[in-house]
């Protein structure tokens, strides 16, 4: 069967006080039917620029896709005009933002804002969208949701913001929902309710789920599959458990030992957690023709720093960009 989502060769550039940078460099990846899968890395690594390039929202003037194709149920969006693009965000295509608070209007109701997007994409009434919020907000369990309808953003906790972040996405049961960063700021109890929603939701309407996030234990909970991005580019790719059992890339096995376990034993000594020294380079090295995790890696060569690293295919689905991708 093909992928619902099949990325080729992607490349998306900036523009920058220095001169153009390649923000996104040579990404392929592919999204089945009813398949989660999670992006994870460090902040400016370029996950929530790939997000954006999906829902055709790069910052316009400044971004810019260089090269590549980006194939949605068989049609190249790439390609794509406008008003092609915004039929299809929010419609088949939806993006839960991050931080709900600045997402969210602060001078409309949520329901108004539900409503939008049915009355958008649906052509629903107003009266009908109004209903069709209701039913909404108690699908994402917004408890007592006929009065909730009304309610402003500032009434509501972190955690119901975001239920309500989620119901618009899902208003109009998109084929593909991007989650950027969905539980940011929320307490472990609100995340795990979060976690647990998303995953009813999903068996319910069959949509398959992106979701963008730093935390490991975020991905274990609700990833099939996880694809590590790192300056840009794919460092490694797999089985969610496969990868957490045995990284093939640095990088990754840095991630997952950053990663604080809790003991059951409290007699037991525990380790102390590995640091990655270092931080992600600047966009002006992006693109180098180099392993751009070079710098921080303990197992660097002078073969790393001379050429990019190819992407080694392992038989069990993982894939790393690694030149020493055998030993780690």
């Amino acid at each position: 069967m093909e992928p619902l989502l099949k990325v080729e060769n992607l490349r998306i550039e900036l523009k920058t006080r220095a001169g153009v940078a390649p923000v996104i460099d040579n990404l392929n990846f592919e999204l089945g039917r009813n398949e989660s899968i999670s992006f994870v890395g460090e902040s400016g690594c370029g996950k929530s620029m790939t997000a954006l390039a999906l829902m055709g929202l790069l910052p316009e003037g400044i971004g810019r896709i260089a090269s590549g194709k980006i194939i949605f149920d068989g049609e190249d969006l790439t390609q794509a005009s406008e008003s092609r693009l915004r039929d299809l965000r929010g419609n088949e295509i939806s993006m839960i933002f991050q931080e709900p608070m600045t997402s969210l209007n602060p001078v409309y109701t949520v329901g108004e804002q539900i409503a939008e997007v049915l009355r958008e994409h649906q052509n629903l009434s107003k009266p009908a969208a109004h209903k069709a919020a209701i039913e909404l907000l108690d699908a994402v369990r917004i408890p007592n949701p006929q009065s909730r309808v009304d309610d402003y953003p500032f009434q509501m906790s972190g955690g119901q913001r975001q239920r309500v972040m989620i119901a618009i996405a899902l208003a109009c049961k998109p084929k593909i929902l991007i989650a950027d960063e969905p539980t940011t700021a929320l307490d472990v109890t609100v995340q795990a309710q979060i976690f647990d929603l998303l995953r009813d939701l999903r068996e319910q309407t069959g949509t398959s789920i992106i979701m963008i996030t730093h935390d490991m234990g975020a991905v274990a909970e609700m990833a099939e599959r996880m694809i590590v991005m790192y300056a840009g580019r794919k460092a490694e790719e797999g089985p969610v458990q496969q990868i957490i059992e045995h990284a093939r890339h640095p990088y990754t096995k840095g991630l997952i030992s950053c990663v604080p376990h809790i003991m059951a034993d409290p007699a037991f000594e525990r380790e102390e957690l590995t640091e990655i020294t270092g931080i992600v380079p600047g966009l002006g090295s992006f693109g180098q023709d180099k392993c751009l995790f070079s710098e921080r890696c303990s197992m660097v060569t002078d073969q790393c720093l001379g050429a990019r690293p190819p992407e080694v295919d392992f038989p069990n689905g993982q894939s790393a960009a690694c030149w020493r991708a055998e030993e780690v």
